[in-house]
């Protein structure tokens, strides 16, 4: 959503149930500074926060498309392209860490690091251009991660939750027990279709048709890849609850809202009909990428990428058919700094 540095300092306290308190809190002064740094295959996100009260205030952030998996499906390989853009990104977190004092921090990278045969040597680069160490996560761990960031926001219920999290290379989906204090994991599953690399594999198509048959190819693929999920998800479930986070549900929602620029304080904690999901993902689905581009909250960057994360997001309600969507602003980074300052893992 572009640099996030002029929409902070915010809270991020839960507005949907009280956050558990930390048995470990007692270690940090309300003083100290931690941070958070997210590489996933289309975004380099970084927040840097201190401690306060049950929760956490940030005091600075940053948020950039940088396209690190672009080409990755094809050729195996980060670009050079790619990769000096990321660095590029990196370098201004390093500054952001050095300014603001940071006590402790994590960075992790994902999907397309996990991927790449040129990872490690990356890895290695990123380490001696900007000082940064970046551990890259597993699936499992980037899902729990994702969940622990979130869950807050889950609607009240008996029954199990679902929390996804569609990223640029992979989708994260976690089915959770929130009868407890804490979320608790039931099962979890990683796709390797994100909107980078569901676009480049299954995307594009000229005119109507050819838009409506690439729609049809990667909600089909996307499916395909969620088959064994499927069958081990639970039946008869009266209420299924839904909750995104992501890039795709973020824009969504600012799309649903008609808003004319993206605003977090409307969008984190929204609860959206998934109806109206499906229609506004239907109709991204039917334009020309020139006409996505002129959609306010989408714009030329997101504008190829978009309708990806709509086959994704369609084909998780066919599979949990919710009547209702909630969309969080939150996720992998806000879960590291509650795993920092001391919150048990879900």
């Amino acid at each position: 959503m572009g640099d996030e540095s002029a929409r902070m300092p915010y809270r991020q306290d839960s507005p949907a149930r009280p956050v558990p308190a930390r048995p470990m809190r007692g270690r940090w002064s309300d003083a100290q500074a931690f941070a958070a740094l997210d590489l996933g295959t289309n975004n380099c996100r970084l927040l840097i926060a201190r401690p306060q009260g049950p929760g956490f205030a940030i005091v600075d952030a940053f948020s950039r498309i940088v396209r690190l998996g672009e080409g990755l499906a094809a050729s195996g390989k980060l670009s050079d392209a790619a990769i000096d853009r990321t660095l590029a990104a990196l370098k201004v977190c390093a500054d952001k860490l050095k300014r603001r004092n940071v006590t402790l921090a994590r960075s992790v990278a994902t999907e397309a690091c996990r991927r790449a045969t040129n990872g490690p040597a990356f890895i290695a680069r990123a380490l001696a251009e900007t000082g940064i160490h970046l551990d890259v996560i597993s699936a499992e761990e980037e899902a729990r991660l994702a969940v622990l960031g979130c869950h807050a926001l889950i609607e009240p219920g008996e029954d199990p939750a679902l929390v996804f999290d569609i990223g640029g290379g992979s989708t994260e989906l976690v089915l959770i027990d929130t009868s407890g204090p804490m979320p608790r994991v039931l099962d979890w599953h990683s796709a390797p279709w994100g909107v980078v690399s569901l676009t480049e594999s299954a995307g594009g198509g000229e005119g109507e048709a050819g838009r409506a048959d690439a729609y049809a190819r990667m909600r089909a693929l996307v499916m395909d890849s969620f088959a064994a999920f499927a069958r081990r998800l639970p039946r008869n479930v009266r209420s299924p609850r839904l909750l995104g986070t992501s890039g795709t549900v973020t824009t969504l929602g600012s799309v649903h809202l008609h808003l004319s620029h993206y605003d977090r304080s409307a969008v984190d904690g929204l609860i959206v009909p998934s109806a109206a999901m499906r229609d506004i993902s239907r109709d991204l689905s039917r334009m020309s990428i020139q006409e996505r581009a002129r959609v306010p909250c989408i714009g030329q960057e997101r504008a190829d990428l978009v309708v990806a994360g709509c086959a994704i997001l369609e084909t998780i309600m066919d599979l949990w058919p919710a009547e209702r969507l909630g969309i969080a602003d939150r996720g992998i980074r806000e879960g590291i700094l509650r795993r920092l300052m001391g919150t048990p893992r879900p």
